[in-house]
């Protein structure tokens, strides 16, 4: 893994493919990490340069800075601060799950943004994100609480639980993957700080509704890469494809981890958007 220093502390991220490629920045989302794309981004096509950083988002490896901004907004900000560290332009952003680089376009820092990929994510006022979002919210009150809560996902039969990790995704999630989003924070209690000072942003649906709605605003292509799940209604794609002008695609048999549930389905939707 490579690292890149940002104000807030130090990033890991992957750097794969083609080095002088048109740059594709995929994210992830709560409690995950690169990882999350293992499965679909040896399938997505040759001649870009795919970037995977690690947020801080409590699946991350290296803890930030102990005054690091790390509410939902500052973790937006280290997003938009990642892109400008490696001087990427004309960038594909890649957004799942995390619905925070939705808001990029609201502080004015998408200038190195030149398309966007949204599959299923928080948007508008879904911050956290239906049952999965409350659980993970109440499981977050404190360091203690953390370290319960990520010592239960990795219990294959528990995390597979409709009421607690069955809603992200309808298969497995394999097992390398689980433990590759969870070690680091059992090991290090300040990344389950980092994860605690996240989930103790205050998030109020009228501002994030008025913050998603300047997506209007965005001049650059959309694919809103969706599925049918019972976290992310399907009412909020419609409504993201309609402000952005986007084409809205559905992944089939599949819930939020799209790109693990249907790692080939996901890979060709985005693979013909790169390409078009």
């Amino acid at each position: 893994m490579a690292t890149v220093e940002l104000t807030a502390g130090t990033v890991e991220y992957r750097d794969v493919g083609d080095p002088g490629g048109p740059p594709v920045v995929l994210l992830h989302g709560l409690l995950m990490n690169d990882t999350v794309w293992d499965r679909a981004l040896p399938l997505l096509p040759r001649g870009f340069r795919y970037l995977l950083p690690v947020l801080p988002l409590g699946g991350h490896r290296i803890p930030m800075r102990a005054d690091a901004d790390l509410s939902l907004t500052g973790i937006v900000g280290i997003v938009a601060d990642f892109l400008d560290a490696l001087d990427l332009v004309d960038t594909t952003l890649v957004v799942t799950d995390w619905g925070g680089p939705l808001l990029l376009t609201d502080q004015g820092r998408d200038k190195r943004i030149a398309r966007m990929v949204i599959c299923p994510s928080e948007a508008f006022d879904n911050f956290p994100p239906g049952w999965p979002g409350k659980v993970a919210w109440l499981a977050s009150r404190n360091t203690f609480t953390v370290a319960m809560a990520m010592r239960q996902l990795k219990i294959g039969w528990l995390r597979r639980q409709y009421l607690v990790f069955g809603q992200m995704a309808r298969r497995p999630v394999p097992q390398d993957i689980v433990d590759s989003w969870l070690t680091a924070g059992l090991a290090d209690e300040r990344v389950r700080r980092d994860l605690v000072a996240y989930c103790h942003s205050r998030f109020d649906g009228t501002e994030l509704t008025r913050a998603t709605n300047r997506l209007a605003d965005f001049d650059g292509p959309v694919l809103v890469l969706w599925s049918h799940n019972p976290v992310m209604p399907d009412d909020h794609a419609t409504r993201l494809a309609e402000l952005t002008g986007g084409r809205l695609r559905y992944v089939d048999d599949a819930y939020v981890l799209v790109m693990l549930d249907q790692p080939e389905a996901t890979a060709t939707e985005i693979g013909a958007f790169l390409t078009a």
